[in-house]
């Protein structure tokens, strides 16, 4: 008896189970066709893909000259520009205008004290000359005396004391002639320091009066009247100047992990936010190698020369710039979503593919069964790539070769490819059940 209740309750046990697992599939079954799976697609198009790297910079000018001053003193006027107004900001000067005036009558009394030192010295140089000439005419009465003296000595009609007396006198005379040649040559050397002096004082002078190195425009003026500058180990800056603001360069700041791509020649298009609806132009001039680091970042300045003849540009403009690496014409473009994108486990892929490749069920052995990992393709610099395209309620796989991509758009080539053809770029999963309960809130499910 007891047996049999074992028989019966295990007997019932195997039923639920198999009642259980029947409900489960039947579910699964019915869950599964009540599934309806659509495809986003979009066409192959042809077109121009411009691949750029973007950064930003500052719009500076391509020569700037500062200004400063080499003397101390107030400032007492300015000088005019082109137009005849006082030189300000924006003036364009000449080379060898008049920039500003600074007080001079300190350095206009040393070059007056320098001019007397200086003609002092020169009636030094008089006086020794003179002095010259009455040692040399001493010198010849001591040597005649002395001429003389020994005449008489020979004839032993002198003393001895007088003999030599009149030899000292003719040495003394010698030497006196040769201290006064060299009092020439002191009193000549103190000319010329005397005249350098001068000339020091002069260019002093000059220094107060200050002109421009160039032609340009007044970019900057950083002092004004009746405001001193004192000129030390650094000259004080006065004002800069833009040599020519029809040519401008932007340097612009890259990454480390793009400035290898940019090469001097490597076309530009930059705006600015100051000039809405416009686009210009340049050419990389350089890639400076004196990078510098910003939160662990390496940061390079590439060098942009650009045109202003219309001088729109400002100096020192915030430019967003578009480094041209690569651009290709008249070839095909596909969105880079439809590269992306793999077929999940509800899309259907064509049986000759599955079979080809062994697909199993659930199609999860694609990435396996298609070799697209990105393959570097050395002799035509391309990689490897697959699109789906519809067949029918199927999609099928279609190898490309991938080139570049502007982060929108990717350039491809390959057999079977055409204008046109449209390529699945995503999946939409709906609910034709949940669709039935409440047909104005439809149960969407994106891939």
């Amino acid at each position: 008896m007891e047996s049999l209740r074992r028989l019966v309750a295990t007997r019932t046990a195997v039923i639920v189970v198999l009642i259980f697992v029947g409900g489960t599939g039947i579910w699964w079954w019915r869950s599964r066709n009540d599934v309806k799976l659509t495809f986003r697609t979009a066409p192959i198009k042809r077109g121009t893909l411009v691949a750029t790297i973007a950064a930003t910079g500052t719009i500076e000018p391509v020569q700037v000259v500062d200004v400063g001053a080499q003397v101390a003193g107030r400032i007492s006027s300015f000088g005019t520009d082109k137009v005849g107004k006082p030189i300000d900001y924006g003036s364009v000067v000449a080379k060898g205008a008049v920039l500003i005036r600074i007080d001079d009558s300190v350095y206009a009394a040393d070059l007056a004290v320098a001019k007397a030192q200086l003609q002092e010295a020169k009636a030094g140089e008089t006086t020794a000359a003179a002095n010259l000439e009455q040692m040399k005419a001493k010198l010849a009465q001591a040597e005649a005396d002395w001429k003389r003296t020994q005449e008489l000595s020979e004839a032993k009609l002198i003393a001895r004391d007088l003999y030599d007396s009149g030899k000292a006198n003719y040495e003394v005379s010698k030497s006196n002639v040769t201290v006064a040649d060299a009092a020439i040559a002191e009193a000549k050397a103190a000319t010329v320091q005397a005249q350098a002096a001068v000339e020091r004082a002069q260019r002093n002078l000059d220094f107060c009066t200050i002109t421009s190195p160039v032609d340009g425009v007044i970019i900057d003026r950083r002092v004004n009247i009746g405001q001193t500058v004192v000129a030390s180990l650094n000259a004080p800056s006065l004002f800069l100047i833009a040599q020519d603001l029809t040519k401008m360069q932007i340097w612009v700041s890259v990454n480390e992990a793009d400035v290898g791509r940019i090469k001097p020649g490597t076309p530009v298009t930059f705006t600015c936010a100051a000039l809405p609806g416009r686009q210009f132009e340049g050419v990389v001039d350089q890639v400076r190698l004196n990078a510098t680091m910003t939160q662990n970042i390496v940061i390079y300045t590439v060098v942009v020369n650009t045109q202003n003849p219309d001088n729109v540009l400002l100096p020192y403009l915030t430019a967003n710039v578009n480094f041209v690496v690569h651009q290709e014409n008249n070839t095909l473009l596909v969105p880079n979503s439809a590269l992306r994108w793999e077929p999940s486990s509800l899309a259907e892929i064509a049986p000759d593919v599955r079979s080809q490749n062994a697909f199993d069920p659930q199609g999860d052995a694609l990435a396996d069964s298609i070799s697209i990992s990105s393959k570097p393709n050395n002799s035509r610099k391309e990689n490897r790539g697959v699109l789906w395209v519809k067949d029918g309620h199927y999609v099928r796989p279609l190898e490309v070769n991938v080139r570049a991509t502007d982060g929108v758009n990717t350039a491809i080539a390959g057999d079977h490819l055409r204008e046109g053809l449209e390529v699945v770029t995503g999946e939409s999963v709906r609910s034709s059940q949940a669709a039935t309960k409440n047909p104005f809130v439809p149960v969407l499910h994106h891939h």
